[in-house]
């Protein structure tokens, strides 16, 4: 696999690819890392999504890992980024129904700023890669699951795909307006029923989201904390190998 380190939209990312000199993907996959993550935290996930056991199977996609611009290290997380502040202390270890209840219908500061560096990183890859927003897959883990969300719902040109890691349902009143408007959007979803940042309640709430919008919902629930499992891998893997060989 080749790797690349590039700045679009301002943000650095790690782009991961297996394709020959002068091949074009077919497909262009974005994953978003979560709070207090490295940039490079999802870069691991590009291996098992690329590598096939028959060469002449291998997905002609391609795989950009941002790092968000909040750099965390003043708040004791060295090398941690994030894409809009987040109290951790208040959301797990004082939460109320009050306080998630705030948290589904709040829009966070800092957010409106992380879409618009998204956004205009797809316009660069895109034009890099010669591909238009309905060859992308949008996607992420936890707040970057969010992020993601967030575009996907505004992009004039619905994505291929969206892929929602440990995510949850926030700007609830916008987003159930965009969803509505969006339609139809193929979606793999997964949350852990144990998870002790964003409970599970919060994921199956950004379900519900997608379903009623008409969304097609892969919704993965799996026996587990905060984190990304094997199985939720293998059903990234098939969902991306599946929408890069139907473009």
């Amino acid at each position: 696999m080749k790797s690349e380190r590039v700045t679009w939209g301002g943000l650095t990312s790690q782009v991961i690819h297996d394709l020959a000199a002068g091949e074009k993907p077919a497909l262009a996959v974005v994953l978003c890392h979560g709070y207090g993550a490295s940039g490079t935290d999802l870069v691991p996930l590009a291996q098992p999504v690329l590598t096939t056991a028959a060469a002449q199977s291998r997905p002609k996609a391609v795989l950009i890992f941002p790092a968000a611009t909040l750099d965390l290290a003043e708040q004791g997380v060295p090398g941690g980024r994030a894409w809009w502040p987040v109290d951790l202390d208040r959301l797990i270890n004082r939460r109320t129904s009050e306080l998630l209840g705030q948290f589904r219908k709040a829009c966070p500061d800092g957010l409106r700023e992380s879409r618009d560096r998204l956004l205009a990183l797809l316009t660069e890859a895109g034009q890099h890669f010669e591909l238009t927003s309905d060859r992308f897959v949008l996607g992420g883990f936890s707040q970057g699951a969010m992020l993601a969300t967030d575009v996907a719902l505004r992009l004039k040109k619905a994505p291929a795909g969206l892929v929602v890691l440990s995510g949850a349902l926030i700007n609830e009143g916008e987003w159930r307006r965009l969803a509505l408007e969006r339609g139809s959007l193929a979606v793999v979803q997964s949350h852990g029923k144990h998870d002790s940042i964003l409970p599970f309640p919060m994921g199956n709430a950004l379900r519900d989201l997608f379903l009623e919008g008409g969304a097609d919902v892969d919704f993965v629930a799996f026996n587990g904390d905060h984190e990304i499992p094997l199985e939720v891998l293998h059903r990234l893997t098939h969902f991306v190998r599946r929408l890069a060989a139907s473009v």
